[in-house]
């Protein structure tokens, strides 16, 4: 980001204010003091009347008088002259009189009863612009190759004028390294050609101040060879100069400046040009090299094709020699210029300054100077020669010093100092002003002072007095004076601070003090933040027709209002209403081409300013390319050349190269090649017979161009075919033939008319010979009668009228698949476990298969339980195992159950017949839960249970196990009791119960391999009437109906508090509870009291309190390693001895512990419960 600062102002108000320090106020006495004066070389406009300025200032206003050529001038003997009131200017009225009547020098001198002062000699001359001597010019002929200088030669004016040449239509004639105006003005051609050949070479001559522009008559010039010149010899004999000599190849020569050397002077602080102008042919390089040191780069600048080299504020250091050396390839020449530099009187140290002294103080008076050759300096008071006037003994004038001591009242005077050699003059006045006066502050009071945080800060004290008076700085309480870091005391009184800080603001008083007095002055300085642009614009790419937004966020201080402006290009915004001017943006819609540039934002305040620019490039497709054209045309080939059209500002990637089949698909375009973005030619590969045209399409970032016009047709000759159809394929569809197909030729790839296809077979790993046939317009080919599946080798040749395609390749296919004719055999079944076996059977004859054989089905079904109470299941299944296999899995089968299972190959023609079916027994499994269970005879310490078997047996039921354990009132679990059961039962009493208890009764089946899942029901004990009785005594009691109200109040006082708790966010006992027990069936048991945790029937499958089962929540099932592939299509998970998936139930999930919070997520088990309760006996 560009920022542009403040500091050039400040450090110009900082020499401003060294400078006020010597200002002495108007009102007191003070001798003259000239402060505009016209300059020494005064060129006027001779239409306009003559001012010859003069203005002084002093205490009395001084008056006015002038000397002309170095006498008196009386100014009321010409009528023609005045003097303007309260000034020394003259104005000349010319209306009247001839301006040259006063082209002379003039002097002002300026007087008051304390001093005189005198002006530069003021040189008046009007300017002249002279007219052109009429002359006839006559045509110049010149052989080609040879130099030529037109000579301008223009009229000496003042000041001299500028020269340029033109032709009749005021066209500046071009120039090149070969062509080129010198400082003269005359027109150099180092060779001419004949395109130099016109009749309007014109030089013409502006002079600037009388802003007119001469016009020297036009020259003709004729470039000619040696032949022509001889022909046209004749008819410019008489009144032409004939240049005839041969223009050969030649090395370089001078034309300017002549010789080997030549010298220069320049003044110091002026401008060095010099140039050499050389003609050779072919036309010379000109360099330029310093002989005795290296150029002043910064200083330097080669112009009209290196010709001229020219510095700029020439100092001693630039003289010197220089080399301007000239080249081709013939040779070279050099030239030695040596340069010698003089100096007119300038200052050393600065013009002498005005001195205020007090009665009794001294001082001095410097006028130093130099210049080369060293200047003369002498002094003048009051305009007198100083050794012409008065004798002073507090004056002693030492050369270039006057040194005062003890100074008087009443000797205050004007001195002038003249310094001057051969090359010009400086004449400075300076006062001595005598004055008693005590100090006073010429800045403002309370004057406020604003800087940026981080910025330089001056506060000025502007002072007078006489003794000069002493500046004494203090801030706010004025406890002690600013001295040292962070502050500067400048000698005229200003107090810097050199970065600005928020503490620095306050209030500022500076003192002056002086042998006479004291005056104080009240400033005061507020440090501000900076201006800063936070989010600056950034560069921008966008398509024509779009919009774009630059954003410019400012941060300022608060007290300063910014203002923003946008440029364009560093010039003022467009005047258009698609740009939209925001408070920190600019948005430009619809955006053209001519809206890209750099835009910038500047926010600027009173104090300071920021900036920040950003690009906008605007892109576009880029147009179509132009200019198609085909060369280097052979049979299958040609070569493609185009122009690109314009890239709009994003670079083409890439060409794409289309073309279009005339003969075949006409009014198709297709993509033929691509080229990258850097090439504008391609070398395409064809086709034979093909009628071609072609176009061209340009890619950039934005997209695609339209296409280009098409090329001119371009036709190929036919050909025998280049390729052979592909996927060529046999098989059959029927068992007793073989369809050979393929993917047959496009129009392009025919080569020629005629295009049919030779089809040729024979039957593999038999020694028989090609059938072929001739196929057109189609793509296959049934043979009929083949043996069934039976390899062949197949071919298919491409061929048009002009011949056969390459030999083709040998490709294979198989004649038509039957159905198998064999099943597998030895076919078994071993059951792993309760819900899997394994199937094996012995692989089937390749030639029985009669086809490719795709797999193996197992067809099996349930024949019954083995249960005697169980029904026929007669419901078949189907596993196919793909491949080439001999065993495989068998999974979620019943437990406990006859199974009947087959096998059968299959090929792509279907299945074959069945294996001998075989059979085989599941053992056992665990139960099912007991279909019900029901509480019957409810008494006072005994209840019954009812039930049903099992629906799903899954084996010999062995017996049953009921658990039961009581609840009380708070839902709490008391200890469990267990008790096993015969098969045969389906009911049982409970004695020896609890009267009016709550019992959980959970009750399951065994077999041989284990308890099945258990049902759980509940039941109550009835009430004892005597203590029934008692307890309705108590109820009808006051005392308890007392008691029972006030616990309900305060529970209700209880629940408002929480309800307004919760409102606010904040948790209640019952939330804090709900917090650490996530569950209140698992709550721990209390150690201290060996009671349990809350109980809850919400469900009738909770687990008993401390139940467990195996970690993974399965039956773990026999061991095998059978691969997953053994179980057939489809199947992704193991089974269990249920034929339950395994992946159904092992583990706990993540979804399941983040849902149920520390539930635990074992399965229910009164047995593992009643482990638990035996701490508690």
């Amino acid at each position: 980001m560009e920022r542009r600062r403040m500091d050039a102002a400040l450090l110009v108000l900082f020499l401003g204010h060294l400078a006020a320090a010597l200002e002495v106020p108007l009102d007191l006495p003070q001798p003259p003091t000239i402060t505009h004066q016209s300059p020494k070389d005064y060129i006027i406009d001779p239409r306009e009347n003559i001012i010859i300025h003069c203005e002084a200032k002093g205490k009395p206003h001084p008056s006015f008088s002038w000397t002309r050529n170095g006498t008196h001038f009386d100014i009321d003997e010409d009528p023609n002259v005045t003097m303007r009131p309260h000034s020394g200017t003259l104005v000349v009225d010319i209306s009247r009189a001839k301006a040259e009547h006063y082209e002379c020098v003039y002097q002002c001198t300026a007087r008051n009863k304390h001093g005189t002062a005198v002006s530069n000699n003021i040189v008046v001359q009007q300017s002249r612009s002279p007219l052109w001597s009429k002359e006839k010019i006559k045509p110049i002929v010149v052989q080609e190759g040879v130099s030529l200088v037109l000579p301008c030669r223009p009229p000496a004016g003042l000041p001299p004028p500028i020269i340029f040449w033109m032709d009749n239509n005021f066209q500046r004639l071009p120039q090149s390294s070969r062509v080129a105006q010198s400082l003269n003005g005359d027109l150099y051609f180092s060779n001419v050609l004949r395109d130099d050949s016109r009749n309007d070479y014109i030089c013409y001559a502006r002079f600037p101040y009388t802003q007119t522009i001469q016009q020297k008559q036009p020259i003709t010039v004729k470039v000619l060879n040696m032949d022509a010149i001889n022909d046209t010899m004749a008819a410019f004999y008489n009144d032409t100069d004939l240049f005839s000599e041969p223009a050969d190849d030649r090395k370089p020569s001078f034309l300017i400046p002549s010789g080997p050397s030549s010298s220069k002077t320049v003044l110091r602080g002026q401008v060095l040009e010099m140039e050499c102008i050389a003609e050779a042919l072919p036309t010379p390089e000109i360099s330029w090299t310093k002989v005795s040191g290296d150029l002043p780069a910064k200083r330097t600048s080669f112009l009209h094709y290196q010709r001229t080299l020219r510095i700029v504020n020439v100092s001693e250091s630039d003289a010197g020699d220089y080399r301007c050396t000239a080249r081709n390839q013939l040779g070279s020449v050099h030239h030695t210029i040596h340069v010698t530099v003089k100096a007119a009187p300038y200052w050393i140290s600065g013009a002498p300054r005005n001195l205020v002294l007090a009665p009794g103080e001294s001082g001095v008076l410097t006028c130093r100077a130099s210049g080369t050759p060293k200047p003369s300096i002498t002094w003048a008071m009051n305009g007198i020669p100083i050794e012409n006037s008065p004798k002073d003994l507090s004056r002693k004038v030492e050369d270039d010093t006057i040194i005062f001591t003890d100074v008087q009242a009443g000797s205050s005077a004007v001195y002038q100092c003249n310094v001057s050699n051969d090359y010009g003059y400086l004449l400075s006045n300076a006062f001595v002003n005598v004055l008693s006066e005590p100090p006073r502050v010429l800045t403002p009071a309370n004057k406020v002072y604003q800087v940026i945080k981080n910025h330089q800060a001056l506060i000025d004290c502007a002072s007078f007095g006489s003794p000069i008076p002493k500046i004494t700085w203090f801030k706010d309480s004025r406890s002690s004076t600013l001295d040292g870091d962070p502050y500067i005391l400048h000698d005229n009184g200003t107090l810097e601070i050199h970065i600005a800080q928020a503490h620095n603001s306050g209030r500022y008083t500076c003192v002056a003090r002086n042998s006479i007095g004291i005056y104080e002055n009240h400033i005061f300085l507020e440090v501000k933040e900076p201006t800063r642009i936070l989010k600056q614009p950034e560069y921008k790419v966008v398509q024509r027709g779009r919009s774009v937004v630059f954003e410019c966020k400012v941060k300022h201080d608060p007290s300063l209002v910014p203002t923003m402006t946008w440029l364009k290009d560093d010039g003022e915004l467009p005047d258009d209403e698609r740009l939209i001017l925001g408070s920190d943006s600019l948005t430009i819609t619809d955006v053209t081409e001519n809206d890209a540039g750099v835009y910038t934002c500047i926010t600027n305040t009173t104090l300071d300013h920021d900036s920040a620019s950003a690009e906008l490039t605007v892109v576009e497709r880029p147009d179509p390319p132009t200019d198609l054209e085909l060369t280097d045309q052979k049979k299958r080939s040609v070569q493609l050349t185009w122009t690109p059209g314009d890239e709009h500002n994003s670079p083409i990637q890439k060409f794409l190269i289309q073309y279009e089949d005339l003969l075949h698909h006409r009014g198709h375009w297709h993509n033929l090649t691509e080229v990258p973005g850097t090439k504008t030619t391609a070398h395409l590969k064809l086709s034979p017979y093909i009628h071609y045209t072609f176009r061209v399409l340009a890619l950039n970032a934005v997209g695609f161009s339209r296409p280009s016009f098409p090329s001119r047709v371009f036709k190929t000759e036919p050909a025998a075919p280049d390729e052979n159809p592909t996927g060529v394929q046999g098989f059959g569809t029927e068992h007793d033939n073989l369809v050979i197909s393929w993917k047959p030729l496009s129009g392009l790839q025919s080569n020629g008319p005629g295009l049919h296809y030779k089809v040729m077979w024979r039957q593999k790993a038999v020694d028989s010979d090609w059938t072929t046939v001739s196929v057109a317009n189609n793509s296959k080919f049934v043979v009929s009668g083949t043996p069934t599946f039976v390899p062949y080798e197949l071919k298919v040749q491409a061929v048009n009228d002009y011949g056969a395609g390459p030999e083709p390749a040998i490709a294979h296919g198989y004649s038509g698949e039957d159905l198998p004719v064999a099943a597998p055999e030895n076919v078994q079944a071993i059951a792993l476990n309760s819900t899997l076996a394994e199937v094996h059977w012995d692989p089937v004859p390749f030639k029985s298969i009669r086809g490719h054989l795709k797999g193996f089905k197992v067809y099996y079904w349930r024949e019954r339980s083995l249960h005697k109470h169980n029904p026929h299941h007669v419901e078949k299944q189907i596993l196919t195992f793909s491949g080439n296999h001999s065993r495989g899995m068998l999974p979620g089968l019943h437990p406990f159950s006859l199974y009947s299972f087959n096998v059968r190959v299959y090929n792509g023609k279907g299945e074959g017949p069945p294996s001998p079916t075989q059979q085989f027994d599941t053992p056992e499994g665990v139960p099912g839960a007991p279909t019900s269970l029901i509480v019957t005879n409810p008494n006072l310490d005994s209840l019954t249970l009812e039930w049903n078997p099992p629906h799903v047996r899954n084996g010999r039921i062995t017996g049953y196990t009921l658990k039961y354990q009581p609840v009380n009132n708070s839902n709490e679990l008391g200890p469990v009791e267990e008790l096993a059961l015969p098969a045969n039962e389906t009911s049982v009493t409970l004695p020896n119960l609890k009267y009016s208890t709550r019992y959980k009764f959970y009750l399951n089946a065994k077999t041989v391999r284990g308890a099945g899942p258990a049902i759980s029901q509940e039941g109550v004990t009835i009430m004892d009437e005597a203590v029934a009785s008692r307890q309705v005594d108590i109820a009808t009691q006051g005392w308890f109906i007392g008691l029972m109200c006030a616990i309900a109040l305060l529970i209700l006082i209880l629940l408002i508090i929480c309800f307004i708790q919760r409102n606010k966010g904040g948790k209640y006992p019952v939330k804090e509870k709900e917090d650490a027990h996530t569950d209140p069936e698992f709550q721990p048991m209390k150690d201290d009291d060996c009671t349990f945790g809350e109980y809850s029937d919400n469900e009738d499958h909770k687990p008993l309190k401390g139940s467990r089962t195996p970690s993974n929540g399965t039956v773990k099932r026999d061991d095998s390693d059978d691969s997953l592939v053994d179980y057939g299509e489809g199947g992704d998970g193991q089974f269990n001895e249920d034929g339950s998936f395994i992946g159904q139930y092992s583990g706990k999930s993540a979804s399941r512990d983040t849902a149920e919070g520390h539930e635990s997520s074992e399965a229910p088990s009164p047995i593992n419960a009643m482990n638990s309760l035996n701490s508690f006996v």
